[in-house]
């Protein structure tokens, strides 16, 4: 069974006499009924296994760059039968420095198979092990920048799990979680979303949805590096197409709008993040398409969910666009539709959506149109109303800037 084991597994049972009986020239007996014998006998194995080194064998194994993948994949599976067989097993291999090595060969491993039965490894090591379930957790948490999409998308499933055992969040997750959102894989970015739902329910969910609004708007450093490349490639489309900053936000966009969806009140603490500034930015980049149609999409529904929104989303549009925009609108042509928004809009449309100043956070204030939910953003109405209004008027001088 195990193939490619029989060196590292022959060393380690020669040098023990107390393991001579144990048959050595056949050095996988003692796995194989690890694996697959009867209770007495698996008990008899697995003690016999472990005070020869056994853990660490199987860990080492992993790194190894001789072994073929066939022997890594049955290392795992018998780390998985070691784990199974209860708590202060799972504290051995955490001990042994495990989870690192687990998590490396995750990362690393080229075969799809092999990877999910390590998920199924670190989701047993996260359970019932409360001493070490903190490390597995951030040991997932670790692989999310690795370049490995299947990688990706089983750390995100088991973080999953493991976040809801751990309770508490790391406070790296955020960013780590919000990077991976420019992968051009479908299903991580699907797993990543599905992670960032649960995540609002934490501690997080103030710093992660001011990630996502962040998100809209990429920052000048991260587009003008790549500028030159722009400029020097015949194929450009092809280029900015992909580009990273542009497939996170697009990402973005596309998990406000689920937010939104599922809770109203979150889509109500990101209209004081300028959400709805940052949407009409994002419909204005003609460099990527699917931003554009995502933006349309997620803007649409703060529309219809908030009248000071669908106000001040017709002004800074003007009624031409805006009738393009929003099929639903009194006087809008019947055949139009905002996710096919970026199709009909010209440059100069484009520029405008860019180029926006709509700012609701201030016209929410100032209009008190929800008292509960101003006292929900900024506490019980300690907010010094002087101090505030200072704080929107410096915000006007730095966007006419």
């Amino acid at each position: 069974m195990l193939f490619d084991l029989h060196r590292l597994a022959t060393s380690t049972i020669l040098y023990q006499p107390q393991l001579r009986r144990l048959e050595v020239e056949n050095p996988y007996k003692m796995a194989k009924g690890v694996l697959a014998g009867p209770s007495s006998a698996h008990n008899h194995y697995l003690i016999e296994f472990l005070e020869v080194g056994g853990v660490l064998t199987l860990l080492e194994i992993l790194a190894l760059e001789n072994i073929k993948e066939e022997g890594k994949k049955e290392s795992i599976r018998l780390l998985q039968v070691i784990a199974n067989s209860g708590r202060k097993y799972k504290e051995l291999i955490c001990e042994s420095y495990g989870v690192r090595s687990i998590a490396e060969f995750l990362a690393k491993s080229k075969s799809e198979e092999t990877q999910e039965e390590v998920q199924v490894l670190l989701d047993s090591l996260v359970h019932g092990n409360p001493k070490y379930q903190n490390q597995v957790y951030k040991g997932l948490i670790a692989l999310l920048p690795c370049a490995s999409p299947k990688a990706q998308q089983l750390s995100l499933q088991t973080l999953r799990t493991a976040q809801s055992i751990v309770g508490t969040t790391h406070p790296s997750i955020v960013d780590n979680v919000l990077k991976v959102l420019s992968t051009m894989h479908l299903e991580v970015q699907y797993e990543a979303i599905e992670l960032i739902k649960d995540l609002v329910n934490y501690d997080v969910c103030p710093a992660l949805l001011k990630g996502l609004v962040a998100l809209l708007i990429p920052s000048f450093k991260e587009t003008s590096k790549l500028q030159p490349k722009i400029l020097n490639d015949s194929s450009v489309l092809q280029l900015t197409a992909h580009l990273p900053v542009f497939l996170q936000q697009a990402a973005a966009a596309k998990a406000i709008g689920i937010l939104a969806h599922r809770n109203t009140s979150l889509a109500e603490e990101m209209l004081h993040l300028r959400v709805v500034h940052s949407l009409l930015a994002a419909m204005g980049n003609t460099d990527h398409s699917n931003s554009q149609r995502q933006a349309s999409l997620t803007l649409k529904y703060f529309v219809q969910l908030f009248p000071v929104v669908e106000e001040h989303v017709r002004k800074s549009m003007g009624e031409e666009l805006y009738k393009l925009f929003f099929p639903g609108s009194p006087c809008s042509c019947p055949q139009s539709n905002a996710g096919d928004l970026y199709m009909k809009i010209d440059s100069i449309q484009a520029d405008i959506l860019a180029a926006n100043k709509v700012n609701v956070t201030k016209a929410l204030y100032l209009s008190d149109l929800s008292h509960s939910n101003v006292s929900f953003y900024f506490g019980h109405g300690n907010q010094d109303p002087v101090a505030y209004n200072t704080h929107f008027q410096k915000e006007d001088v730095e966007g006419k800037e």
